[in-house]
């Protein structure tokens, strides 16, 4: 656009302000954007859930024989319970319980203090730990495959996660975020995310949180799509499972 196309476009808009009509013109087109804008972000945020709710009631039904199976094998190494419950931080820092299947002893959390400096997670509150003494036999099966996270699409069936989001935090890593990195609570968590098919664990934790900042500015209905189909690829690699 030159320089007198300007110029006359801010001419036309002074004129147009001048008289009642032409603000009520200017007001109600912006209005309708505004309006506009906000159907759209409310059609996917509808249709996001929708999705969330069907796949998970199918995934549930469908999942319930390796539920069974995966509950019989941690029952038979230790006789411990069968699933781990922690509190995690979601949507607008409100707190609920997450659900996995137990893929470490039952003194784990205690341990955890004596195994902080082997922690490769070297920036930001996440702990990660090749070879993490803790793990069960089993349990190492279940984080190489992540079916530890299958329980969390009951979390999904009730709205507390979704099925692609930011992983939700525990409240010990929340208390050490930037205000940049607060953005990851702004929306639902979810099972999968960008860094979970570009490397999990491989990637440290200000990796992560720009990861989720950027599906955070960028996320879609079809977006979502991707990175599910992206999933399955990336949970059979193994790559960053720890």
């Amino acid at each position: 656009m030159t320089k007198g196309n300007i110029d006359t476009l801010v001419a036309e808009r002074f004129i147009a302000l001048q008289s009642p009509m032409g603000r009520g013109r200017l007001i109600g087109h912006a209005w309708l954007i505004r309006l506009s804008g906000r159907w759209r972000v409310d059609g996917t945020l509808w249709a996001k859930r929708l999705f969330d709710f069907v796949a998970s009631v199918v995934l549930l039904v469908l999942l319930s024989p390796l539920f069974l199976l995966i509950a019989l094998l941690i029952k038979l190494e230790d006789d411990g319970p069968v699933f781990f419950v922690q509190t995690r931080v979601g949507k607008n820092g409100r707190h609920f319980r997450m659900w996995k299947f137990r893929s470490m002893y039952g003194n784990a959390e205690q341990r955890l203090k004596n195994l902080l400096a082997g922690n490769q997670h070297s920036h930001g509150g996440t702990f990660k730990m090749r070879n993490d003494p803790r793990l069960t036999r089993v349990g190492r099966l279940l984080r190489r495959s992540s079916m530890d996270e299958l329980p969390q699409v009951f979390n999904v069936l009730i709205g507390q996660m979704s099925l692609v989001g930011p992983r939700p935090p525990v409240p010990r890593e929340v208390a050490l975020y930037s205000p940049a990195e607060r953005r990851r609570l702004t929306v639902t968590p979810g099972i999968t995310c960008l860094w979970q098919i570009g490397g999990r664990a491989e990637i440290d934790f200000s990796g992560q949180a720009q990861l989720d900042v950027q599906y955070i500015e960028r996320q879609s209905f079809w977006g979502d799509i991707k990175i599910l189909l992206k999933t399955i690829p990336a949970v059979l690699s193994g790559r960053g499972a720890y």
